[in-house]
């Protein structure tokens, strides 16, 4: 049996488990929610809550085989987001919201058995409104919102995928291969990676926007010899936090029920655009507190919204930022998605942004701020409707500086290697597009090819996109691909390396997220988009998207920062307002191992992952791919050297 650890904050103790429903289970009473000024969203007290910690399951490994086991079931629960909130109807693994942190080290094969418990009604209701207002107020407004009557009826049908791990295909939680009540998927994660952040979330298909909301989440944690040589802050002092946000049901006084809510905006071209809530969440409760003592602490951060983006700045209690050089003496940011930087980093100037399946690994000392009370504020643009309240998080310092003999080191990881186009090792080139929903309705993925002759195909057409990239020859890809159940172009020799292309044509940024690898950001340039345009026949009908004029290059954007990290989760577009028309190129380079088999790439907002931004891609054996003839997958690739 796995060790069962508990965690929690200083001196805050571990929140009770919550009671496992039954369908008679009458709903539990709570404290009456206190008159708001905004009768829109009622009042919730911020920071009145303590953070909530999961706890640490560390299987147990067999020093001789050096393998481990670990049984992980869900079931449903009723948990408060809020003490001024009915408790909410949840599904969690082990019952616990967020599900419980998994530690291993490195090398250690894990099989782990993801048995689904779960039974009983859906646990939230699906509205879709045509009042932008609307979609972030809790409840139903009967003359302007839908209930989509198909969510009651949904199965608990769940795949879990372990975000960021290197695995074989038939472990990494294929979207289709979603099991039913009483059975098990079983995984085995050879955690053959460096230290670094993963977690581990459903995958089931055409349903992972609504499943992640019920609560199925949790943290993945691998450490090392380079990382435990730090002494980083660990045991209370390494804190999980999966931010998020939700919406809830109102009854017919306007009271909220804690029934959670996906209210979403279907626009004027009747297409539903992603969820955004009103409450901003932090392991599964709205806007907590942490008491914290003026000592160093380490919080492994991940963004689980469906949507949402996150800017994060720090504030003082009036709401007015904390002075730029305190931040920068408390706050270091000492990891990405998939490991350690090479040197810790300061906080961005605008605010640490993560987007959707984005991780950040931070370094706080507390005794910088002791005395103070300071909390995260949300600085980032999210469309549509009223923003919602900004309060996040809030950290409550200790009057007196604690013992603490660690000191931050400038040198984190003395194995990372910065890559480049130019020094990576052979590698093939992928091109994928992100076309804006102004021009299809809603975003699209497109699957590119390389078009070696221009003259062949007529300009402009359906699917086909020029780009003209600065002194390089004219670009011209074909669409070869859009949906995910197209044919699968992307076959990947497996342990080669690849660079991936990625352009947005001036739509909203997607967190773009590519299964098994992780890999580098090696370029990212900013295009002038407009000459993608809806083609109209002569009797004004569409036959298609193109470009009429090319895609042009408008100017370089430096790659800086935490930027420099390892990922396998890229924003691509830019978060700051930008001219209409606006494109943005990102390329990652990566280096496929450490499994074989079928994988996915996808946009990481869910909405649009289950709607149709989703691709699959295999990973073969290279001698395997050369017993067919041609099966080279749609890699339009140069050597060592050559010219993306």
């Amino acid at each position: 049996m796995p060790e069962l650890i508990e965690t929690g904050t200083e001196p805050a103790a571990a929140p009770a488990e919550p009671a496992l429903l039954t369908e008679t289970a009458p709903p539990a009473a709570a404290p009456a929610v206190t008159a708001p000024q905004d009768p829109a969203v009622p009042a919730l007290e911020p920071f009145l809550d303590p953070l909530r910690v999961p706890p640490v399951l560390r299987p147990e490994t067999d020093p001789e085989s050096g393998r481990a086991e670990l049984t992980v079931r869900t079931r449903p629960v009723r948990v408060p987001l809020h003490s001024q909130l009915p408790p909410s109807l949840m599904w969690a693994y082990e019952g616990q919201v967020p599900g419980p942190t998994v530690e291993v080290r490195r090398g250690t094969r894990l099989r782990v058995s993801w048995a689904n418990g779960l039974s009983g009604p859906y646990p939230l209701i699906k509205v879709e409104t045509r009042v932008p207002a609307n979609i972030m107020r809790p409840g139903y407004d009967p003359e302007a919102d839908t209930f989509d009557r198909r969510v009651p009826g949904l199965p608990p049908w769940t795949v879990v995928h372990l975000h960021g791990a290197r695995t074989s295909g038939v472990n990494d939680g294929w979207t289709d291969n979603a099991v039913p009540p009483g059975e098990t998927q079983l995984s085995e994660y050879l955690n053959d990676q460096a230290a670094c952040t993963l977690w581990y979330h459903d995958h089931a298909m055409n349903i992972t926007a609504l499943n992640v909301m019920t609560g199925l989440a949790g943290m993945y944690w691998i450490r090392d010899d380079e990382e435990e040589a730090l002494g980083l802050p660990d045991g209370a002092r390494e804190i999980p936090v999966i931010l998020c946000d939700r919406n809830v049901d109102t009854d017919w006084k306007g009271r909220p029920t804690g029934v959670l809510m996906h209210k979403v905006l279907r626009d004027d071209e009747d297409v539903p655009r992603p969820f955004f809530g009103p409450y901003n969440v932090v392991n599964g409760v709205v806007q907590p507190h942490l008491e914290v003592a003026a000592r160093w602490y380490r919080f492994r951060m991940v963004n689980g919204s469906n949507a949402r983006f996150y800017t994060l700045r720090l504030c003082h209690e009036d709401g007015t930022p904390v002075d730029r050089e305190l931040v920068d003496r408390a706050f270091h940011q000492i990891g990405t998605d998939s490991g350690l930087l090479p040197e810790p980093q300061a906080l961005p100037e605008q605010g640490l942004t993560l987007a959707p399946g984005e991780r950040a690994d931070v370094l706080a000392d507390f005794s910088v701020l002791k005395g103070m009370r300071v909390h995260w504020a949300d600085a980032a643009t999210n469309p549509p409707g009223p923003a919602p309240s900004p309060e996040v998080m809030q950290f409550r310092v200790a009057d007196e500086a604690a013992d603490d003999p660690f000191t931050l080191p400038g040198r984190l990881s003395p194995s990372y290697v910065r890559l480049s186009h130019a020094t990576a090792p052979d590698h093939e080139h992928r091109w994928v597009v992100l076309t804006p929903p102004a021009a299809t309705g809603m975003p699209m993925m497109w699957e590119m090819e390389t078009v070696e002759d221009a003259s062949s195909v007529q300009i402009p057409s359906d699917g086909i996109v020029q780009v003209q990239r600065p002194g390089r020859p004219l670009l011209t890809l074909r669409r070869v691909a859009a949906m995910f159940n197209d044919t699968t172009n992307f076959m990947v020799r497996e342990g080669g390396w690849e660079q991936w292309n990625v352009l947005n044509l001036g739509g909203p940024v997607h967190p773009f997220h590519i299964h098994l690898i992780r890999f580098q950001e090696t370029r990212r340039q900013n295009y002038d988009a407009r000459g993608f345009q809806r083609l109209s026949n002569g009797d004004g009908t569409v036959r298609g998207y193109g470009t009429v004029t090319p895609v042009t290059f408008t100017g370089e954007l430096p790659v800086t920062g935490a930027d420099l990290g390892w990922k396998d989760t890229v924003r691509v577009g830019d978060t700051r307002p930008a001219p209409a028309g606006s494109g943005q190129l990102v390329s990652v380079l990566g280096q496929f191992d450490g499994g074989s088999g079928r994988y996915m790439y996808h946009c990481h907002i869910l909405e649009h992952e289950d709607e149709s931004m989703m691709r699959p891609f295999t990973v073969m054996p290279g001698v395997v791919m050369d017993m067919q003839p041609g099966m080279h997958g749609g890699g339009h690739g140069t050597g060592h050297g050559g010219h993306p």
